[in-house]
């Protein structure tokens, strides 16, 4: 029986919200396996037990380069360690130029764009000396280059902290605005129930199953009711499948909208900063308490 240890039941609750003697619980009962844990919670909780998986803990911005006929389009993540240095703007003119340069010259990774020059200088030896003034460590998380099959829209939300990008096929500007900001606000996980990971598909098919187990449904109803889920996670989770914020019925899906406009999504690019990164808190009182411990010694 593995040890279930304080810190392990800290960290599952943050990732859940679930109360304390219910995560030590789903600890034991998973031999200490958190993702396993949180599965169990899941299963007892219902999606609180998830809500927490989607805070963005860790700072800094999302950078967009876009040219001026849409065709050609960059997105870049750099993040640093509190938001009023996100807000510097030196750091924002480190992101805007790492932007246009992924733009320009299609870096292969990071390791490639941190080679790349900016006025003679490596993007590393500039993130460096950036790192020396402004007294924060910075890092550059992610970035994508699009080339668009139609034309491409952007929208920025949030001080920079959710960027956007979709390549539209067909349609108008408008609706391209109108997508790069659904894209924001319903945080799809991807275009359509092919790009969804088939790990979080069985995820969804055993809480389900375990929920209706729970519930006192027959068993040769688990599968159908599966099914059922599943399905209706896909239609929350891909881009297609949701409800378009604006729809004045309240019904109307993404797929429907462009097959009214005689449009269609060829891909986009959603970041949201510091997503899956968790962020370490810090307790002043007890480190206070550990350092004059340590100096009492």
């Amino acid at each position: 029986m593995a040890e279930i240890t304080a810190s392990m039941v800290k960290e599952l609750r943050e990732k859940t919200d679930a109360p304390m003697m219910e995560c030590k619980k789903a600890l034991t009962e998973a031999g200490g396996d958190l993702a396993k844990a949180e599965e169990i919670l899941r299963v007892k909780l219902g999606n609180k037990a998830s809500k927490a998986a989607a805070r963005v803990t860790a700072e800094g911005v999302v950078g967009l380069n876009l040219a001026a006929d849409g065709k050609l389009a960059a997105i870049v993540e750099v993040n640093c360690e509190t938001d009023f240095v996100a807000k510097n703007d030196d750091f924002l003119a480190f992101t805007a130029k790492l932007a246009q340069l992924v733009a320009a010259n299609a870096p292969a990774d990071v390791a490639a764009l941190s080679a790349l020059e900016i006025d003679g200088q490596s993007v590393d030896a500039v993130r460096t000396a950036l790192i020396g003034k402004i007294g924060e460590n910075l890092t550059i998380r992610r970035f994508e280059r699009i080339e668009a099959q139609g034309r491409l829209a952007s929208y920025v939300h949030g001080g920079s902290k959710i960027g956007v990008l979709v390549d539209v096929v067909g349609g108008d500007e408008q609706l391209g605005k109108d997508l790069a900001m659904h894209i924001a606000a319903a945080k799809p996980k991807s275009l359509d129930p092919k790009g969804v990971p088939a790990e979080l598909l069985d995820a969804e098919r055993r809480i389900a199953i375990e929920k209706a187990r729970e519930s006192g449904k027959p068993e040769n109803m688990l599968e159908k009711i599966a099914e059922g889920t599943v399905q209706k996670y896909l239609k929350e989770v891909t881009l297609l499948g949701q409800v378009f914020v604006k729809a004045e019925d309240g019904k109307q899906t993404i797929e429907q909208l462009l097959k009214s406009r005689n449009a269609s999504v060829s891909r986009f690019a959603l970041y949201i900063v510091g997503e899956g990164i968790e962020k370490k808190v810090t307790d002043f009182a007890a480190e206070v308490a550990a350092q004059a411990a340590a100096a009492a010694k």
